[in-house]
């Protein structure tokens, strides 16, 4: 299952209040495509399967992340970061399963 560093905790929180959304998960998932085979998408989401993988960060557990089975098996140890600074801003995602990534940082294989 993929962790979220504390920034990116802290920006997940601060865009569910923005959206007034705070009930909400935050969906990461693997997707077929991509210029490297598979491209990471990530949503907020309040449908959660039964066999969804769940985990909440923060002080409070308020930021709840949850991953379907099949996009875990290929973010097992794999990390959330956000950066705020002037040449990387954004979430990015360190995954040590992906053994080629494309040039836009958007897909792996």
């Amino acid at each position: 299952m993929i962790t979220l560093t504390d920034s990116a905790t802290v920006k997940v929180r601060q865009l569910l209040t923005a959206e007034d959304a705070e009930e909400l998960a935050l969906r990461v998932a693997v997707r077929p495509g991509g210029c490297s085979g598979f491209s990471y998408e990530m949503f907020f989401d309040g449908d959660i399967a039964g066999d969804d993988m769940q985990s909440a960060y923060g002080d409070d557990g308020a930021v709840k992340v949850v991953v379907d089975p099949a996009s875990a098996q290929l973010l097992e140890g794999a990390t959330l970061d956000y950066k705020d600074g002037l040449e990387d801003s954004g979430f990015a995602i360190t995954n040590p399963n992906a053994t080629r990534t494309c040039g836009c940082g958007e897909s792996f294989s």
